[in-house]
């Protein structure tokens, strides 16, 4: 019971060699498809006017979304989503699978869409998704995000720039394709589009900014004679023509305020051998004002080296700090803490009276988390504050509560770069509690901007509400493995999957996937006592973690190994009995973080739930089904001249049972095509549909015309007050002369293939459904069937088509009909249900009467 790598699920075209190491090393640098797309990525944001943008590619088994390019946004935050299932309930998948434009202008549409995306990311911003195409085959997903509150874009505006951007990716996807080694099939272009690595985050444009200059200077300490480039010489403000080359004219272009910081750095030099930033003042002439002096601040930077003997020459560099250095002083200036934040909430910047009301040095603050960091942070709420400024590009404001007693106000300005963040001493309001909106200062002319407040962390929580949602909808045994398959394997990157379950102490396998063929097999019906990690599990209802084969063997090694490098098995306990266990494998090593644990134990429990529900609900079913069956007939009587056959299928929702039924029933005058339908799909339905079906037969077979059957049946059905409503089209046939009279009752008409092969749809005259009106009158209607006519009686199960109408459905049918060999009517049904019963999502049940007039 252990794990297996996955054969990829994805067609690989004849003649294309598999994407493996060999292929790999015939590729050059920069033929990796993230390097082709960051570009366009970047293109795409600045095209739609978004602060942010991402492009997904399949992965390559073909059931994962994976994040390949990312801009603006950061990596950390989008860390639940880099690997994401196919199938599931968020708009970058709908886009894939769907292949349309999705856009969502804010929180509120997404809720009112994809409830389990803004469960996890519950912030207020617009976000848009185009499909990428290659080849005509869908590759991936371009997407875009946008402020929903500062600058609204326009949907129409959004969605022209994404479908431009797009097409510019499917331009470089294409040409990209088309170069990978082995190519050969012009046709299987998107081939070679898949991936399965980390995602790249590509930096969008800075703003323009003034550039800094920097001069480089030699100044011989012994004879105080100065040179520099003509960078140099400009920072001075001074020609080369008109510089003298001494000490003294560099003198002239300094402040006299700052003369003695340029002496000093002689003095550096020469007892230290270097000069580090010594900073001072020069003369700026690119000032329009000619009557007063403008200066502007440079550093010296240097060191000496030995030149012609024992002369002493400083090689250094002149930098422009009218940028840099000045507006570090005027932030430790300032009466509040200021602190910088990277895109990924790491500190880069904090002045001094940010690191004291923090407790904190800047050392320790550097290059981490502040939440992490200080231990009075680390409530997920503070973190949720930089998600939300980050995610919705507003400001956010919060109170924080320190050790010692002190309220701080912290405010964020976010920006696709990182955050800038103000803290400050306040007093608290009444009712204040940490992690609340900032109040306004006593003062203020306006409160300061709100951010979102939630206490879950996005990665675990994701992971959980996800599959609880999909489990919600899962029905059957079948619908909660195939959920589970589908959502933990790319979820958590992970190569193979077995579902166990206990029956009658001994553990049985439900589901699989990714596993060599028949690796499994020796494992089927071990018992409880066995020495195996998955019973284990199970018994002792503790999950088991191995990050690696060493791990495995040590604990048991007399298990065969399947060629993973890393295993998790779950016990699946539900109301505290159990169910089976869970067993995940991964091919490539993998460490299991404490919160991905703690995620992989509470979806181990969600399934142990489902799972037990779904137990019951098919031993249900069964029941139902059971019961339907001995309704309909088991066989239909053999008529002189007739060829007749009847299917049914269930529907693949709700019970899998509903009151759909067939007839053939031997009459006075001939014989009786009966087909009806009940609403509904429940075991009430069905006992209807038996009653109406023993109605109809006792009626028939008493020698009533055909338009009295229908009348007693619908007041029969009126006089059960079930509440529900039946369908029904009767038609009474003499195999001697083909001549029939028909009755139709709500239901959909005949379909009639003459011996030419022309099919038409017959059109009969018809009454209410039964049941709705006891004195109802059935009108009927009086039709001839040639010898070589097939008839063919039909549920609306079988041409109802969702998206589609009732009549586009029926003339399917009739085509197929129409195009179909007659010789053998059992083929036949089997052709015309073909559609039906390859729909996996098939809402309503199905019956089909054929019956062929030789």
């Amino acid at each position: 019971m252990g794990g297996a790598a996955a054969d990829p699920r994805g067609k690989r075209p004849a003649g294309l060699p598999a994407p493996d190491a060999e292929n790999s090393r015939t590729r050059r640098p920069e033929d990796r498809v993230e390097d082709a797309l960051a570009d366009a990525v970047v293109a795409a944001v600045r095209a739609t006017g978004g602060y942010g943008g991402a492009v997904y590619l399949r992965s390559r088994d073909r059931r994962s979304l994976v994040l390949c390019v990312m801009s603006g946004v950061p990596r950390s935050l989008l860390k639940p989503w880099w690997r994401i299932p196919v199938s599931g309930a968020l708009p970058m998948c709908e886009a894939y699978r769907s292949g349309e434009t999705q856009y969502l202008s804010d929180d509120r549409a997404t809720m009112l869409r994809f409830p389990q995306f803004t469960a996890a990311l519950p912030y207020s911003f617009a976000h848009a998704y185009q499909p990428v195409r290659v080849g005509g085959e869908t590759v991936g997903v371009l997407a875009v995000l946008h402020s929903s509150a500062r600058r609204p874009a326009r949907e129409e505006a959004v969605r022209t720039g994404l479908l431009r951007a797009g097409q510019d990716m499917e331009e470089r996807l294409t040409e990209f394709a088309r170069g990978l080694p082995g190519r050969t099939d012009a046709d299987a272009v998107a081939y070679g589009i898949e991936y399965d690595d980390q995602p790249v985050s590509v930096r969008l444009p800075t703003p323009p900014a003034q550039a800094v200059s920097v001069g480089m200077v030699e100044w011989d300490l012994d004879s105080d004679r100065w040179s520099g480039d003509d960078d140099a010489l400009a920072l001075l403000g001074v020609s080369r023509e008109e510089f003298g080359g001494t000490m003294a004219s560099v003198e002239q272009r300094v402040s006299p305020d700052d003369l003695y910081e340029l002496r000093a750095a002689r003095r550096e030099a020469e007892d230290t051998g270097q000069i580090r930033g010594r900073h001072f003042r020069v003369r700026d002439e690119s000032q329009d004002d000619v009557e007063a002096v403008h200066y502007r601040p440079v550093e010296l930077w240097g060191h000496v080296v030995r030149a012609q003997g024992t002369a002493r020459l400083l090689v250094g560099a002149l930098v422009d700090v009218a940028g840099g250095v000045t507006a570090a002083e005027a932030a430790e200036r300032l009466p509040d803490g200021l602190f910088s934040l990277d895109q990924d909430g790491r500190v880069i910047y904090a002045n001094r009276r940010c690191q004291d009301l923090l407790g904190c040095g800047l050392e320790e603050l550097l290059g981490h988390h502040p939440w992490r960091v200080l231990t009075w942070l680390r409530d997920p709420a503070y973190e949720d504050r930089y998600r939300a400024a980050m995610l919705t590009q507003e400001p956010v404001s919060y109170l924080v509560h320190d050790p010692d007693g002190v309220w701080l106000g912290f405010v964020l300005y976010p920006g696709v770069h990182g955050l800038t963040g103000r803290v400050f001493r306040t007093s608290a309001p009444a009712g204040a509690e940490p992690g609340r909106t900032l109040p306004p200062p006593a003062g203020a002319s306006a409160a300061p901007p709100t951010g979102l407040v939630t206490a879950a962390r996005a990665g675990a929580l994701y992971h959980v509400v996800q599959m609880a949602s999909v489990l919600t909808e899962s029905v059957t045994v079948r619908d909660v493995c195939r959920a589970v398959s589908e959502q933990l394997l790319p979820a958590f990157g992970a190569t193979e999957v077995a579902l166990y379950t206990v029956r009658d102490g001994r553990m049985y396998l439900l589901w699989e996937d990714g596993y060599p063929q028949h690796f499994l097999d020796p494992f089927e019906g071990v018992p409880l006592e066995a020495e195996l990690p998955g019973v284990h599990a199970l018994t002792a209802r503790l999950p088991l973690f191995f990050e690696s084969p060493e791990d495995l063997v040590s604990a048991y090694p007399r298990l065969a190994l399947d060629p993973m490098s890393s295993w998790a098995f779950l016990p699946l306990i539900a109301s505290g009995h159990p169910i089976g266990s869970c067993i995940l494998g991964w091919s490539a090593p993998h460490r299991f973080t404490t919160e991905e644990r703690s995620a992989l134990t509470a979806l181990a429990g969600l399934t142990a739930q489902a799972m037990e529900r779904a137990r019951l609900y098919d031993a249900e079913s069964a029941v139902a089904r059971g019961l339907q069956e001995g309704l309909l007939p088991h066989r239909l009587p053999a008529i002189e001249r007739l060829r007749t056959t009847g299917r049914y299928l269930p529907g693949t929702k709700g019970m899998d049972i509903g009151g759909d039924w067939y007839d053939v029933i031997r009459t006075g005058r001939g014989v009786a095509l009966v087909i009806g339908d009940v609403e509904g799909h429940s075991v009430g339905a069905a006992a209807v549909m038996g009653q109406l079906r023993s109605a109809v037969h006792a009626f028939a077979s008493s020698g009533r015309p055909p338009q009295e059957v229908i009348t007693h049946t619908n007041q029969l059905l009126a006089e059960l007050e079930t509440d529900v409503f039946a369908t029904c089209c009767y038609i009474e046939l003499n195999p001697a002369t083909g001549r029939a009279q028909a009755v139709r009752a709500g239901h959909p008409p005949p379909l009639l293939r003459r011996p030419d092969g022309a099919t038409q749809t017959v059109e009969l005259a018809g009454g209410v459904l039964l049941g709705v009106q006891p004195d109802a009158e059935y009108p009927v209607t009086t039709l001839s069937l040639e010898p070589g006519s097939v008839l063919a009686l039909y549920t609306d199960g079988l041409v109802e088509v969702p998206g589609s109408d009732i009549a586009t459905g029926i003339d399917t049918v009739r085509r197929c009909l129409a195009d179909s060999r007659t010789d053998s009517v059992e083929q036949l049904a089997d052709r015309l249900l073909g559609a039906a019963r390859r729909a996996e999502d098939r809402p309503d049940d199905v019956a089909l009467l054929l019956t062929a007039y030789d």
